[in-house]
């Protein structure tokens, strides 16, 4: 094998239709998929540069049997909620007589449970990696390399954004930082990073935004960090700076990300993400409930107005899409209600609600298993209203107030309600996301599907009018979350009724 030249099928496992996978809303613009699999791409940019390489993310396209015969070794990564996918496209690449190797979160805190796997590249691929195409260029590959060691991200190279059929795609992605400064207690994310978050270079990331603007890609980009704002020194003095230079000439590429609710807190970084060109982010707010905020020690959310946070980062120029969650040990059946009236009063309108779970490695999971409250595997779904844990409330109490919440925050009356409370706070940004024919397709198909057949035709033109003689800047942005509640309603009615 030693010099030689590898076929490696790089596959991205299915991800099932969820309350993230915009499945129903793809549809409108004729996308098959949310994002490419960005970390395949990024260790196909690690491995040998002799080797062929074939990315098939089965989301957009099938994993046929060519590809299949086509390859020497699969390569297959994924999350937790592609774990039945992973199953059965691990067993076609066996049967194929494929050698499989797998890496990524879901097998990084389940490999055990997967026999098939012929090698596991687990943890942070730039430092498992290496070893183990060593071992395999000498015939002596080990079934798990593993490693509780961080990388450094400035060596990581740019995504292999070549091997990605980019039309497919709703959103390209790009990683700035890895890690977390806070410690909830219900979250993986330090168990995967670490608490001190590790950052790229500003030109990293201008050069792979070069690199994506270059292929013709203008629509948004998902800064994939868990907490982009874990290093607002850096952000402020470095990379934002870099971006406000970058994106002065360039049209579209409205970028997003994830950040804690302390952005509020900073008028200036807010600015100057705007003008960089971020226009949406997703913050955790969990829970209104002071104690059950304290329990999971979300501090950073704690002795604030969480819904005057959410109106100050809003009338800032940016979106926020909230995570939310039921079945705190403190939660009683009051909760509940007081979600629904927090989500309401704060115009948040993409608002995922999901029960708590314990995953692997968090401080929650070691303390129900010391409690003998585990349940088994999380589903890696956020809003399926099913839980790892046995919780205190009783698992029929909560489920019954979960199913409530979701089927009230997103009954027509109320979802369009939220969108206006949102559209009066919201002030937008000075740049505009270029519109594309797709779009303008949309628009169309969304005046007919929503607008004629649609159970909520009422609810659409009332929005329709009211957004075009009211805030006619903001009637595209108006139209693209009606579409997304015809997609969130429908993951109600499929998975949760």
């Amino acid at each position: 094998m030693e010099g030689g030249i590898m076929n490696i099928l790089m596959i991205n496992p299915a991800v099932p239709d969820t309350f993230w996978s915009f499945k129903h809303a793809l549809k409108f613009i004729r996308k098959k998929a949310v994002l490419p699999p960005l970390g395949l791409l990024t260790v196909a940019a690690m491995l040998p540069e002799q080797w062929s390489k074939r990315v098939v993310d089965v989301n957009v396209t099938k994993l046929t049997e060519q590809d299949l015969a086509w390859a020497d070794y699969a390569f297959i990564s994924g999350m937790v909620v592609q774990r039945e996918s992973a199953r059965q496209i691990i067993s076609r690449c066996k049967k194929a007589g494929l050698t499989v190797v797998a890496g990524g979160p879901l097998f990084t805190s389940e490999y055990r449970q997967f026999e098939e796997v012929d090698h596991f590249v687990l943890n942070e691929a730039e430092l498992t990696l290496p070893p183990f195409l060593a071992d395999l260029a000498k015939g002596c590959a080990k079934p798990v390399y593993q490693t509780s060691e961080f990388c450094d991200i400035r060596r990581t190279p740019a995504p292999l954004w070549e091997l990605a059929d980019m039309k497919r795609y709703a959103s390209m992605s790009i990683q700035f930082s890895r890690g977390c400064p806070f410690n909830c207690d219900f979250c993986n994310v330090t168990a995967l990073f670490g608490h001190h978050p590790r950052l790229k270079t500003a030109d990293q990331i201008v050069s792979e935004l070069n690199r994506l603007y270059n292929k013709g890609w203008r629509g948004q980009v998902f800064f994939v960090d868990d907490n982009f704002i874990g290093n607002k020194k850096y952000l402020k003095t470095q990379l934002l700076p870099a971006l406000i230079r970058w994106h002065k000439d360039k049209k579209g590429l409205p970028l997003y990300t994830e950040a804690s609710v302390n952005l509020a807190d900073d008028r200036e970084l807010m600015d100057m993400m705007v003008e960089a060109g971020f226009d949406m982010v997703f913050i955790g707010i969990e829970t209104p409930d002071e104690i059950s905020l304290a329990e999971c020690n979300k501090n950073q959310n704690k002795n604030r107005d969480l819904i005057q946070s959410v109106r100050i980062i809003q009338r800032a120029g940016l979106q926020v899409q909230g995570g939310f969650i039921v079945g705190f040990d403190s939660d009683t059946i009051s909760i509940f209600k007081r979600q629904i009236d927090f989500i309401q009063k704060s115009g948040i309108v993409t608002a995922m609600v999901g029960l708590l779970q314990a995953p692997p490695g968090t401080r929650l999971y070691q303390r129900m298993k010391e409690e003998g409250r585990l349940l088994g595997n999380l589903s890696g779904d956020n809003v399926d209203g099913t839980t790892n844990i046995i919780p205190k409330m009783g698992l029929e109490e909560l489920q019954k107030g979960y199913k409530a919440i979701m089927n009230y925050i997103y009954s027509p009356k109320a979802y369009y309600q939220r969108v206006r409370t949102f559209l009066k706070e919201y002030k937008p940004p000075k740049f505009k996301p270029g519109l594309d024919f797709q779009h303008l397709l949309a628009f169309l198909r969304s005046c007919i599907q929503l607008g004629v057949i649609g159970k909520e035709r009422f609810q659409y033109w009332k929005l329709f009018f009211w957004t075009f003689f009211r805030r006619p800047r903001l009637f595209s942005l108006a139209i693209t979350f009606a579409v997304y509640g015809h997609h969130f309603r429908k993951i109600c009615e499929l998975r949760i009724m």
